[in-house]
């Protein structure tokens, strides 16, 4: 847990130059949520605990402006840079590395209860605004550009823009 916590503030420092120090950086409620996520809420729904988790999880965006379902899957060293409206949904799976900015939705196109959501790979950039949708997969150090309406897979290493989005 120690681990996560200091790699989590390590990341923040590293991606965002306006976080000049760690406890400017602890200001970030991007970090909270993702600890509250992956140290509690995940771990409870994982075990059965799906009541408590979710109340901790409507709790966690309440005070953070950022919704993570319970179920999603988080990886290490995310962050979530001013994330308000930040939405993320049951059978997300999003991976190591992946900096997402405010307004980020990874939302569902089923109302069956199948993997519905995005797997966002590891070392990832989701631009403010971005919306995907759907069981697509955003290959490994892809970036989708800010306001994009993603509805199909991105090709690793690629850059997405537009609604629909394109690769560019």
């Amino acid at each position: 847990m120690f681990n996560r916590v200091r790699d989590d503030i390590r990341t923040a420092l590293a991606t965002d130059p306006a976080a000049t120090s760690v406890p400017e950086a602890l200001l970030y409620p991007g970090l909270y949520a993702v600890w509250l996520h992956v140290l509690l809420v995940h771990p409870l729904w994982t075990r059965g605990w799906r009541f408590t988790a979710r109340l901790l999880s409507q709790l966690g965006r309440g005070l953070t402006g950022i919704e993570i379902h319970p179920g999603a899957t988080v990886g290490e060293r995310v962050f979530i840079d001013h994330g308000m409206g930040v939405v993320i949904g049951e059978t997300a799976e999003v991976g190591d590395d992946v900096n997402m900015y405010h307004g980020v939705t990874l939302g569902g196109r089923s109302s069956e209860r199948v993997k519905r959501h995005p797997t966002v790979e590891d070392d990832v950039t989701l631009g403010a605004n971005a919306t995907l949708i759907g069981d697509i997969t955003i290959g490994e150090g892809a970036t989708v550009g800010a306001g994009a309406v993603v509805v199909d897979d991105v090709p690793a290493g690629a850059t997405v823009v537009g609604n629909p989005a394109r690769e560019v």
